[in-house]
């Protein structure tokens, strides 16, 4: 079969979502005083990342809102029951730290210069439509993609099979000639392949869960190894050089 599209996960796929949360994390607690009240900013930083883990599994089940789950990350990160308004604008401030610190993987745009003449392109993501389409805008590659499909107004997330077939359905084909290529190996890379896409794994070593369970996806480590995977629309039971 023919891949005829190549769908995108955003955040630690093309952009270096770890990095830039990091260093704007890093800089709102400095301005907010706060660096060394865990101990120092590594501790800090860790806490705030379990804190985000911890939310953000709650919103993908549905037991909270993606505005909801901002607010409570900051008020397990704070330890601090505020009220809406106030954790609303503590995370506004951070985000303004979070986007001074917005990049592109270098890998991201050779990648999707590669594919343009060859494959449609879309994005599916667990976040919400406004704060990706202003981050793929700011970042100067909106006008790459045919569509952006989010979890906060699809009602649906990844990995249920629901959330990739409906961006097949958005771009009019079946599964079997679309890819997905994600940095989580079962949220991206086992949801898509049991969605029946053509599902690329990108290990950028970012750190998740390891659940146990054998990668069923194509692993690549650098997105300029994807076109000619698609290309070759290797797919399960085939041969492989990518792992």
């Amino acid at each position: 079969m023919t891949i005829r599209a190549v769908v995108w996960d955003v955040d630690d796929t093309l952009f270096d979502y770890t990095a830039a949360d990091r260093e704007g994390m890093r800089a709102h607690l400095a301005s907010e005083g706060l660096l060394a009240w865990y101990g120092g900013p590594d501790e800090a930083l860790q806490w705030w990342r379990e804190c985000t883990d911890r939310q953000w599994a709650r919103y993908a089940a549905g037991e909270n809102t993606f505005e909801g789950q901002r607010r409570e990350r900051v008020r397990y990160f704070l330890g601090e029951p505020l009220g809406d308004a106030d954790a609303d604008a503590w995370f506004e401030r951070y985000l303004s730290h979070y986007q001074a610190a917005w990049r592109l993987f270098p890998d991201a745009v050779p990648a999707l210069d590669a594919l343009a003449a060859s494959h449609r392109h879309a994005v599916l993501s667990n976040s919400s439509i406004a704060v990706q389409e202003h981050k793929l805008r700011t970042l100067g590659i909106r006008d790459r993609f045919e569509t952006v499909l989010c979890a906060a107004e699809l009602g649906v997330s990844k990995p249920a099979p629901g959330a990739f077939l409906a961006v097949c359905e958005a771009l009019a084909l079946p599964a079997h000639e679309v890819a997905y290529v994600g940095d989580h190996p079962e949220i991206d890379g086992r949801g898509a392949a049991e969605a029946g896409l053509l599902s690329v794994w990108i290990d950028r070593g970012t750190a998740h869960r390891d659940t146990g369970e054998p990668v069923v996806a194509h692993r690549i480590t650098t997105l300029t190894e994807l076109p000619a995977l698609v290309h070759a629309d290797t797919r399960f039971g085939a041969p492989s050089t990518f792992g």
